[in-house]
């Protein structure tokens, strides 16, 4: 085993801070895009679109937080402002906006009616504003747009109640010859840190790292030990969607599969951060609602395979849930939503009940390998172990192996380096009465503070 001693120490020490620990909690939240696109038929609106346009008569904020927390969700993240620069807010900086449109008279507001659902449903409420605006007119002038922009985030972050997450992606200029704004990532963050301290700032931003693609693919181990430059928001931006390209939403990357062994964390180990990872991808081809996809939304054994990596991947997971023009999330979108809901609440209750014995480790046997050994009552087919590090304490295990016991003979069943917040291992169904988790290398005493083992689904 890996000694606990010098550099796996101080890897160990990097602790993620308490709005970080409250978010992986989460696990599982919903992005809803919405706007002007939706009704123009965009990805990537222009701008300058007529606000007439806007008009979701059957708008329902209610439905949409219902069927994302029919899914398991605990929070919602809304779109408030898009590329094309259209406001679902009645902002004070800009005419383009609810209020310049025909709906509710002029005197709706999006952003209003989805913070107050996700308060009566229990979700967690979050703000999207993108850094690109291709209406206003003092994009790319540097400091003026930047006051621009702080205004309006200040709008949002100080009208409608606690926020868990400031989403903030890397979209920036309009091609070759277009403008280009340089943004004041530093002083965005102050404003966040400042008006919602509590809340996350995501993607391009310190304190959740983006996975690196918009698929729902996730690396084989997530860490969330990262050197510093991760947070680079820049970098982040260069690595992001940079065209109106519905192919980029499945682009799968085979680069940077290992951010944090010890061997990707040579040289950097005086510069070490928690970053842990999202992984946001969407129920559709796209991103808003286009009609012609309403025959192709994800199938729930596909959202819960991405469940499983995700969640179960040292991950947190956003999916996006676009709403119709009509105001309402489609009714196929509704029905693998509660799907997936009642796949993943089956899951969870399929957890056998076990004696847990720590069986060596620092209190036991300080020579031999940490292990756990669940005894169950009679033998099970299970299908996975749910792992979980105490993380107050850092991501301390680099390797883990789970074997199970029958007939007097053990078995390899998964193998795994990271675990952090949650691994889920998964394998085909194997019967046993007892399984064993040995932790072969670890930076520090491994702390773990979750080991369950789920029967297979009968």
């Amino acid at each position: 085993m890996t000694t606990a001693a010098g550099t796996g120490r101080a890897l160990a020490e990097v602790r993620p801070s308490g709005r970080q620990l409250t978010w992986q909690a989460m696990e599982f939240y919903g992005f809803v895009h919405f706007g002007m696109n939706t009704m123009t038929g965009r990805e990537w609106g222009e701008g300058h679109d007529d606000p007439a346009l806007f008009d979701p008569a059957g708008l329902d904020a209610d439905q949409w937080v219902r069927a994302l927390k029919s899914a398991g969700m605990t929070g919602v993240i809304l779109t408030c402002k898009h590329h094309d620069g259209f406001c679902l807010w009645p902002s004070d900086v800009t005419s383009y906006s609810v209020a310049s449109s025909p709906w509710r008279d002029g005197r709706g507001d999006v952003v209003a009616e989805v913070a107050d659902a996700a308060r009566r449903h229990g979700l967690r409420f979050g703000v999207y504003l993108s850094p690109w605006d291709r209406t206003e007119a003092s994009y790319g002038s540097g400091t003026a747009y930047d006051d621009f922009y702080v205004a309006q985030l200040t709008e949002l972050l100080t009208r409608y109640g606690p926020v868990f997450s400031v989403w903030l992606d890397g979209a920036n200029g309009e091609g070759p010859n277009g403008k280009r704004q340089y943004y004041d990532w530093e002083r965005y963050y102050a404003v966040v840190r400042e008006s919602q301290p509590d809340a996350v700032i995501s993607v391009c931003g310190p304190d959740v790292r983006w996975c690196g693609n918009e698929a729902g693919e996730t690396r084989p181990d997530e860490w969330s030990v990262v050197p510093r430059a991760l947070q680079d928001a820049e970098r982040t931006a260069d690595r992001s969607q940079q065209a109106d390209d519905g192919a980029f939403a499945r682009l799968v990357r085979s680069d940077d599969r290992d951010l944090g062994s010890r061997a990707a964390l040579v040289g950097h180990e005086d510069d070490l951060v928690w970053y842990p990872a999202e992984v946001n991808t969407s129920i559709r081809p796209g991103w808003f609602h286009h009609p012609a996809e309403d025959t192709q939304v994800r199938s729930v054994d596909e959202l819960f395979t991405i469940y499983l990596r995700s969640v179960g991947g040292n991950s947190c997971f956003l999916l996006n849930v676009p709403p119709a023009a009509d105001g309402l999330v489609q009714d196929a979108d509704v029905a693998v939503l509660g799907q997936l809901g009642r796949r993943i609440r089956d899951f969870r209750a399929r957890r056998i009940e076990a004696t847990a014995t720590v069986s060596s480790g620092p209190e036991v046997d300080p020579a031999a390998l940490p292990t756990v050994t669940l005894t169950f009552t009679r033998p099970y087919r299970i299908e996975a172990v749910v792992l979980g590090e105490d993380i107050t304490r850092g991501q301390r295990i680099e390797h883990v192996v789970v074997r199970g016991h029958r007939d007097g003979r053990w078995t390899t069943l998964a193998e795994a380096d990271s675990v952090g917040h949650q691994r889920i291992l998964t394998f085909p169904p194997t019967e046993a009465d007892t399984v064993r988790i040995e932790v072969t290398r670890s930076r520090d005493t491994p702390l773990l503070a979750r080991t369950d083992a789920i029967e297979a689904a009968s």
